[in-house]
């Protein structure tokens, strides 16, 4: 199943900003796992465009999907390098859609220390 999460998803391993950016509503908001909150897709470029200049997405890969017609949630295995540093971890995301692309997304992961 293809849905506007999994786009978001693949944008974001493939380091696609555009790609990202059309999964979403213009007036998104979007929670990442450790707390930072973006309000629309404006921001949202904005901490990709920063993130991305430090950090890459290495492999997202999503291990189960469930999903109505507008709310979709995914579990996932995540690992990126940040500022030279490996760090691998599991999480979900949920999010609701409107009219197919993504108004709500948060995640919520599993941090080992």
């Amino acid at each position: 199943m293809s849905t506007a999460l999994h786009a978001y998803i693949d944008a974001w391993e493939r380091h696609d900003i555009a790609g990202v950016l059309a999964a979403l509503t213009d007036d998104c908001l979007v929670i990442e796992s450790h707390g930072p909150t973006y309000h629309g897709r404006d921001q949202v470029e904005h901490w990709m465009r920063t993130w991305l200049t430090v950090g890459s997405v290495d492999q997202w890969r999503i291990t189960s999907t469930m999903a109505t017609d507008d709310d979709v949630a995914v579990e996932w295995a995540f690992t990126s390098t940040y500022e030279g540093d490996t760090t691998t971890f599991e999480g979900a995301t949920i999010a609701r859609l409107t009219d197919g692309r993504i108004a709500y997304l948060r995640e919520y992961a599993t941090i080992t220390t």
